[in-house]
């Protein structure tokens, strides 16, 4: 099973699951032949996550954040990411009231339900290292003080592959920080003829409302969505299997440095809300197997020998879960 194509069937009604699957038909109406990546945003909003995008330019990987945080309701916020972005302009900075005579707080725009994060790896480290706290403790601290962030809170990043002119890698804390990567693609040719037949009838990506696209869910039905995903059974042999899987990595001969506990627990994650969404009440292999490459292809450090002969992070994944037991 490939979480990029596979869709919502739901095994049994739910109004949860159902307000979920509206949010997927509510951005298919601005976005085509994207299922796969509006999926795995939908299943970063179950997990509590955050979501990195990549691919070439023009393949709507910002058109599909903006309209899956119309689709939602929530507040959104966009950042620009340039190489003079600094960490202040993200997470906020302190301000001098001549009046008072104090310095004050001034929030950025990680304040917010949904950040899009537009090019994040067109600006240094320095500035990407700004989202570390606020994507992991979901606060903001300055001055001493912590500062919480609004619930929920999604960061959705793009960026364009690495070896395009003026792009720099991002740290790999800042990569663990997010639960998938997913790997935009350009559309199929039928979807494409689809893209340009919306374009041809005046749709205008920047007018969303035009296109009728509106809030599909409330935030009462995101948490108690959350919640119910959070509370799908894992048996011990199915964690057993996660286990084995990270272990795995770490001894491909192709990876430097395999996948982290953390990395386990956001496989955990996602499994589990990948499970809710095909209607079941506990995991199997498929739901695991599903997301290993979303889920821990960024996680993976391969040797400089390995990327030389084109070993790819997808591969190793790929081996490793053709050479691990599966329970049954």
């Amino acid at each position: 099973m490939n979480a990029n194509a596979a869709p919502i069937v739901p095994a049994q009604p739910d109004p949860a699951r159902d307000a979920i699957a509206r949010v997927r038909d509510e951005v298919a109406k601005a976005v085509v032949g994207q299922d796969g990546t509006i999926t795995g945003m939908l299943i970063a909003l179950l997990a509590r996550g955050h979501v990195l995008l990549e691919g070439v330019p023009g393949v709507a990987k910002t058109l599909t954040v903006r309209s899956f945080a119309t689709a939602l309701g929530l507040d959104t916020k966009r950042i620009q990411f340039t190489p003079d972005l600094m960490p202040g302009d993200v997470s906020g900075s302190l301000i001098y009231d001549a009046k008072s005579g104090e310095f004050e707080f001034r929030e950025g725009p990680v304040f917010t339900n949904i950040l899009l994060a537009d090019e994040i790896n067109r600006t240094p480290p320095k500035t990407q290292s700004a989202l570390l706290e606020a994507m992991e403790e979901r606060q903001v601290s300055a001055d001493g003080v912590s500062r919480t962030l609004p619930d929920p809170f999604l960061v959705a990043a793009t960026q364009n592959p690495i070896e395009q002119e003026g792009t720099y890698t991002l740290p790999e804390a800042q990569l663990d920080r997010f639960l998938m990567k997913l790997i935009v693609e350009v559309p199929q040719r039928d979807a494409e003829v689809s893209v340009l037949r919306k374009h041809a009838s005046g749709f205008t990506p920047t007018k969303l409302a035009d296109a009728g696209l509106r809030a599909v869910i409330t935030p009462e039905e995101i948490h108690a969505a959350q919640r119910a995903a959070a509370a799908v059974n894992a048996t011990d042999d199915l964690l057993a299997y996660i286990v084995d899987l990270a272990r795995a990595t770490r001894l491909s001969p192709s990876v430097q440095v395999g996948v982290s506990p953390r990395a386990s627990t956001a496989l955990l994650a996602a499994a589990k809300a990948w499970a809710w969404l095909s209607g079941y009440p506990a995991i199997t292999p498929d739901h695991v197997q599903a997301m290993v490459v979303p889920v821990w292809r960024h996680r993976i450090k391969l040797r400089p020998e390995a990327e030389i002969e084109s070993v790819t992070a997808d591969s190793v994944l790929a081996s490793v879960l053709q050479q691990t037991r599966v329970p049954i």
